[in-house]
């Protein structure tokens, strides 16, 4: 390949394609509602502990269900992709979680696909449709209309810990798809989850320590997060990683505030006001269009 390429697709997406959309897009609807369930069953101010039985317990159990080891330089790439997509993800996400409202850590989320473009470039020496990247800012627009208010409260640590997060965990979506995937998705989202959790572990253990006690919202919630929110959700969106562009599966990310918003208004009695409503329709639009139309190349460059 010379020069730059463009991220192409079909027009029209076969039913195949459609499927692995779908499913891929169940990986960000799920974590969604980490928020919700972060505020009203998890222990408060444990961002450490929260990451570490999330990432852990579900990776060791697909580790011994899958019953494989990398061989050879996937053991470095990943200890690499594990730190990124869990190591350190997950403890900023959480930090950033228990700091910013839900709609301002979205609205910070929402700017990945644009991130991921952007090192689709650099790395991977392959641009974007246009359509994608027009949709991933309508997408982010959207989002700032869903969810930022006058009231949110715009905490720096925060908010730098959530652009950190969603910066690596971008990275991660673009060094994976220039490594491909060796094993099945079960086995790569085990091997990953299994090194942020090792790795999450003793810091966890020597910076917060054990809680005092667990109730059993607590169970609830790490058991949610764990089997749903991580287990599940991630070999979903590691196949999606394997079989769709970089920058058109980041773009599902979308899915994450708008779930978000729905779990707000169901679970925890929040309002929506005309100009949330509107921009949930827009970055609805914007995560439909993304992929409707992500096979449209620029003008003067060649699809593959």
């Amino acid at each position: 390949m010379i020069g730059l390429a463009i991220i192409a697709a079909p027009h029209a997406a076969r039913p195949s394609t459609a499927g692995t959309v779908l499913l891929a897009a169940l990986a960000p609807a799920s974590w969604g509602t980490t928020y919700v369930v972060t505020a009203t069953l998890l222990p408060a101010d444990r961002p450490l502990l929260a990451a570490t039985v999330r990432a852990l317990p579900a990776g060791l159990l697909l580790l011994a269900a899958t019953r494989r080891l990398p061989s050879g330089s996937w053991w470095w790439r990943s200890a690499v992709l594990g730190m990124l997509n869990f190591g350190a993800f997950f403890p900023l996400l959480f930090f950033a979680a228990y700091r910013l409202p839900g709609g301002v850590a979205a609205t910070i989320g929402s700017v990945q696909p644009l991130i991921v473009a952007l090192l689709s470039l650099l790395v991977l020496r392959a641009r974007p449709a246009r359509a994608a990247l027009y949709s991933a800012v309508a997408g982010t627009g959207g989002v700032a209309l869903l969810t930022l208010t006058s009231q949110a409260r715009l905490d720096p640590l925060g908010i730098a810990a959530m652009l950190v997060a969603t910066s690596l965990m971008g990275a991660a979506v673009v060094l994976a798809k220039k490594w491909g995937q060796p094993e099945s998705p079960l086995v790569m989202t085990g091997w990953q989850l299994t090194v942020g959790g090792l790795v999450l572990a003793p810091v966890t253990l020597a910076v917060e320590g054990l809680p005092a006690s667990v109730t059993g919202a607590n169970v609830v919630g790490f058991a949610y997060l764990g089997v749903v929110g991580t287990a599940l959700a991630y070999v979903l969106w590691f196949r999606g990683i394997d079989e769709l562009p970089p920058t058109s599966l980041s773009l599902l990310g979308l899915t994450n505030p708008l779930v978000a918003a729905v779990a707000g208004f169901t679970v925890l009695g929040q309002t929506l006001t005309g100009w949330q409503l509107a921009g949930f329709a827009v970055a609805l639009g914007a995560l439909v269009a993304g992929q409707a139309l992500r096979g449209t190349p620029s003008p003067g460059r060649a699809a593959p």
